[in-house]
C-alpha cells in the first residue's frame, strides 16, 4: 500500500498540528465538566477543519479524501488524543444525512455538528427492544406541521449531557414490524422530554433513559420518508458496524502500545503470551489493510463481518495487555478502562449474535 505525496503531506500536517494542540488530559466525557471539556476540544478541531476532514468545506470539513481521513485517524489515535464526544453525530448521523437527508437538512445540521454546537445522542434501544430494533414501541402521531413523539428510550449513549437525539418511532401501528417506522431528529431539551442519567459501575453517566411525552417535532426533522425509517436506520447501523465508527487507526495505536508493553514487562520465555501479542498486532494490521483495500465499496451486509472482527480484536488487544500486567492490571487505568469499554464491543452496534445471523443469511445464503 503506497500513499501519494498529497496523503503524506497531509499526514505531516496533521501530526504537527496534533503535537501542538492535543490537551494533556481531559476529565471523563461521562461527567458534566468532562463533557464540556471534550466539546471544547471538538471546537478546537473544527477551527482547524479537522473535526470532519472528509466533509465538504461548506459543511465544516476540508473536502479530504477517504484515504486522507484514514490517515488523520491514524495520527489522531497514535498521539493519544481524546475520545470523540461528537462521534454519534459525526460518524453515525452525518453519513445518514448525506445519504437520506435533504439539502436543507444538511446545510442546517452539519455545520453545527462539525462545530460541536450540537452533540447528538443515539436513541435506539427501548425496554424489551434492545437488539431487536424493529420491536420499538415509542410512537409518533401526526399533528399540524409535524409529529408528537411519546415513549421511552434507554441506553442512549451521550444522552445525559447531549443536545439532540436521533431514533426510530412507530408511526403506523398497523404496519408490519419493519414498516411503519419513521426516523426522527429531536431536541433533548424540548418540552415533554425527560432525561434520566444511568450511572455505570464507576458512577459516571455514559448513558441515559429518555422519556418523551407528546414532544413536538416539525416535518423538517424527519429524516427520509415517513414510514420508511427502517431503511434509513439500516444506513446508520451499517456505518456504525463498519468503517465510520471504528477506523483502523484506533486499533493500530492500541496494538503498538501493546508491543511496547511486551518489550517493557514481557517474559521472552513465555511463548504463549508472546504469540497472543503478535496475533493481536497482526489482526490490527490486517484490519488496516482490509479497510484501505475496500474504500470504494458501498456499505452492505459485509459491515457485519467487519463489526465481528473489530469487536473481537478490541477484546484480544486489551485482554492480552491485562494478562501481561498480571496482578498490576487493576492499577493500570488506561488499559483497564480500555478493557471495560472493549467488553461492550460485542453488544453495541448490533449484538454479535445477531451479526452472525446476518452473515449467515445475507452473505452465506443459509436458511433461517
Amino acid at each position: 500500500m503506497n500513499l501519494d505525496d498529497t496523503d503524506l503531506g497531509f499526514r505531516l500536517e496533521v501530526r504537527s498540528w496534533l503535537a501542538d494542540n492535543v490537551p494533556p488530559s481531559l476529565s471523563s466525557m461521562d461527567t458534566a465538566d468532562g463533557f464540556e471539556q471534550h466539546r471544547e476540544w471538538e471546537r478546537t478541531l473544527a477551527k482547524a477543519r479537522l473535526s470532519a476532514v472528509s466533509w465538504p468545506v461548506e459543511h465544516g470539513g476540508r473536502g479530504a479524501s477517504l484515504t486522507e481521513w484514514l490517515v488523520f485517524e491514524e495520527e489522531y489515535w497514535a498521539c493519544g488524543a481524546p475520545g470523540r464526544v461528537a462521534q454519534n453525530g459525526i460518524f453515525l448521523l452525518a453519513p445518514t444525512l448525506y445519504t437520506h437527508g435533504t439539502v436543507e437538512q444538511q446545510e442546517r445540521l452539519l455545520p453545527r455538528m462539525a462545530r460541536a454546537e450540537d452533540i447528538w445522542a443515539q436513541a435506539w434501544s427501548e425496554p424489551e427492544a434492545g437488539s431487536d430494533l424493529a420491536a420499538v414501541r415509542s410512537r409518533g402521531v401526526r399533528t399540524e406541521g409535524g409529529w408528537l413523539l411519546s415513549g421511552q428510550k434507554t441506553w442512549s449513549s451521550r444522552a445525559a449531557f447531549a443536545d439532540r437525539g436521533f431514533g426510530l418511532f412507530r408511526t403506523d401501528p398497523a404496519a408490519e414490524r419493519h414498516r411503519g417506522l419513521t426516523y426522527f431528529l429531536f431536541d433533548l431539551r424540548a418540552p415533554g422530554v425527560t432525561v434520566r442519567p444511568i450511572p455505570q459501575l464507576d458512577g459516571e453517566a455514559g448513558f441515559a433513559e429518555v422519556f418523551l411525552d407528546e414532544v413536538f417535532v416539525p416535518d423538517s426533522d424527519v429524516l427520509g420518508e415517513p414510514g420508511a425509517g427502517w431503511r434509513v436506520a439500516m444506513s446508520t447501523a451499517g456505518n456504525e458496524r463498519g468503517l465510520s465508527l471504528r477506523s483502523p487507526g484506533r486499533f493500530c495505536a492500541a496494538a503498538d502500545r501493546l508491543l511496547t508493553l511486551w518489550r517493557e514487562v514481557g517474559d521472552p520465555s513465555d511463548t504463549t503470551l508472546r504469540d497472543k501479542v503478535l496475533d493481536a498486532w497482526m489482526g490490527a494490521q490486517a484490519y488496516r489493510l482490509h479497510v484501505f483495500g475496500s474504500l470504494d465499496r458501498p456499505v452492505s451486509a459485509e459491515a457485519s463481518v467487519t463489526k465481528l472482527f473489530w469487536s473481537q480484536l478490541d477484546l484480544a488487544l486489551h485482554e492480552t495487555a491485562l494478562e501481561l500486567l498480571g496482578p498490576k492490571a487493576e492499577l493500570n487505568g488506561p488499559w483497564l478502562d480500555g478493557y471495560l469499554f472493549a467488553l461492550a464491543g460485542p453488544i453495541y452496534a448490533g449484538a454479535n449474535e445477531i451479526q452472525r445471523n446476518v452473515v449467515a443469511e445475507r452473505l452465506l445464503g443459509l436458511p433461517r
